[in-house]
Parts: C-alpha cells; structure tokens; sequence
C-alpha cells in the first residue's frame, strides 16, 4: 500500500505541473490583455508599459512560467480583474457552497448505483422500473433534466424550493460554510432540513448520469461475481442472496464500480457548473459565468485549477480504496 502511494502522489505531481502548463498556455495565447483589463481601455501607453514592467510580463516565457508556478504553491491564484480581489479570497467564499453540492452529488450517484445494480441483480420487485426511470433521467443532459424538476417539483407540484441554498433569512454563514454541517454545529435543525430540500433537486440533477453509468458496471461485475465457485457454495451451505451479496460478492466486486466513479466525477464538476445557474447556487458556477463576459482570465484559471486539483485527488482517493478492497492491486 506504501509502495502504491507513492506512485499515485508522484504522479499527482506530474499531473499538476502538466495542468498548471495547460493553463498557462492558455493564458498566453489568449487574445485578452489582461494590463488592459486590469487598468481600463483607456489607461495611457506608459501607464499600461509601467504595469506589464511591474507584473513580470516582459519577462522571459520561461520565467514567467516557474513565477507562475511559484506562486500558485505559495496559494497566490493572482487577482481577479473583476472583483479586484485574490482569487483564491473569491473562490474561497464560494467554493463551500459548490463542494456541499457536489459531495451530496456524488453521495447520491453512489447510493442510486449501488441500489440500481443490487436491485438488478436480485430482481427486487420495481427493480424495472426504478432502472426504467433511471435510464430516463440519464438519457437527459443535466440542465435539462434540472429544469424538469423545476417545472414537475416546484412548479407543478409545490414540494422542492426552485433556487438559492435556503429560504431561512438567520441560517448560520459558519464556521465551514457547508450549510448542512454548519446546522449540526449550531443546532439548527430548521436550518438542515431546509437546506437538504434545497439540495435534493440540484443534486439529483448531476447525480442521476453519474448514477446509470456506475450502476451498470456494478451489476455487469455483480453477476460475473455471483457465477464464481465461491458463491455458488455459499448458497450450498444454506445462505439467502442478500446474505451472499452482502458477505461474499459485493466487496469483491466493486473494483470496476469505484473506477468508473472516479471517472464519472469530472463530468459530475462539468455538470454542477451549469446546474449552479440553473437553481442561483451562490458557487463557482455563478462565479465562472461572471467572470468569462468580462474576460477575467485569473478567476477562470484558478476555478479550473482548483476543479482539476479535486478531480486528480478523487480519482487518486479512489485508486486507494481499490487497493484496500482488493489486497492483490499492487500498482
């Protein structure tokens, strides 16, 4: 397990610096300046000279390159030419309120999967017809189906909030600023009940894809499972399937399932970005979308930064939890 960690944290490394050369390529072949942007268009030549002097911007593409480098792993993203502020002051305010969203996400991709592939499998009654709904919701990209909850769930029927993380004006800003989490450190339960019915809808929305694609592997390594030797003897020895799943099968067959989470997690980043516009999610969606119309490429740059450097994490998390469900995986 040592041995894997190592592996998997270097080319953590490797994987970041190459990010880190991705965005900074961009940067440079960008049309926008960001001196311009910085001081108004009608800022004087020597005022915009004196600047980009100041910035580093004349330097060398190489120096500019290792100073960027330097920077972000002191944690300086730059400034945003919008906000006029750290990005990473930004982003740290609204970083809180899409990470609640995509940890309850993927929270429910997970549970749905598991539920999809065990169902299917044992041939629970309504096993069709949750895998038929599923595959429905799946079949839809995730703005659309976010703005069919809103019509079917808040519009129609009443039962789910549309928009924002909660209808309570006093509702706790800290010490996390995970909504839910904050509830519970404060005690406010009225607080936790309402943000969890601000969530379900926008969840789901990102999770339901995630969810199919997750379940179906699942069930394929499931049955591939349930014909082994093994279990076939434990069903000998008098067990129901529930208790063979659960005792013998579904450990040794989430290997497949946990790759194809890993892998679901970047497009559930990709989907809670749009999601966010859809329901005003006060995350980095709406700061993202802020700041592309007005060009500020260091916001853009460090929301992306930041998505790959979770997105990289996860799936190393994930490599991890494979290794301690299946002893063999070495490297």
């Amino acid at each position: 397990m040592i041995v894997l960690l190592a592996k998997r944290l270097a080319a953590v490394v490797l994987i970041l610096l190459a990010l880190t050369a991705v965005l900074f390529g961009l940067q440079q072949l960008s049309t926008t300046d960001p001196v311009r942007t910085m001081l108004g268009a009608n800022a004087s030549q020597e005022l915009v000279a004196e600047k980009r002097a100041e910035l580093g911007l004349d330097d060398p593409m190489a120096a500019q390159y290792f100073r960027y480098v330097g920077n972000l792993v002191q944690g300086d993203l730059g400034d945003s030419y919008r906000t006029r502020r750290a990005v990473s002051e930004d982003i740290g305010a609204f970083l809180p309120a899409t990470l609640e969203l995509a940890v309850y996400g993927l929270l429910l991709a997970v549970g749905l999967g598991v539920l999809f592939a065990v169902a299917t499998t044992l041939r629970w009654p309504g096993a069709r017809l949750f895998r038929a709904v599923l595959m429905t919701g799946a079949a839809m990209p995730s703005f659309l189906l976010a703005l069919g909850g809103i019509i079917v769930f808040y519009k129609t029927l009443g039962w789910l909030p549309a928009t924002g993380r909660t209808s309570i004006d006093d509702a706790p800003d800290g010490p996390t600023g995970l909504l839910t989490l904050d509830a519970l450190l404060t005690a406010r339960p009225d607080v936790l009940g309402d943000a969890l019915l601000h969530l379900l809808l926008p969840a789901l929305a990102i999770a339901i894809g995630p969810a199919v694609a997750i379940g179906r592997v699942l069930h394929s390594s499931l049955v591939t499972t349930l014909r082994t030797d093994y279990t076939r003897t434990a069903r000998a020895k008098g067990l129901t399937d529930f208790q063979v799943m659960r005792k013998h099968v579904l450990r040794n067959s989430v290997g497949p399932a946990l790759s194809m989470t890993g892998l679901q997690v970047g497009l559930m980043f990709a989907g809670v970005l749009v999601v966010e516009l859809i329901f005003s999610w006060p995350g980095l969606g709406q700061y993202t979308a802020q700041s592309i119309p007005v060009d500020d490429f260091a916001a853009i740059a460090g929301v992306m930064l930041v998505l790959g450097v979770a997105y990289v994490l996860i799936n190393t998390l994930v490599d991890l939890l494979q290794a301690a469900a299946d002893p063999r995986i070495e490297a």
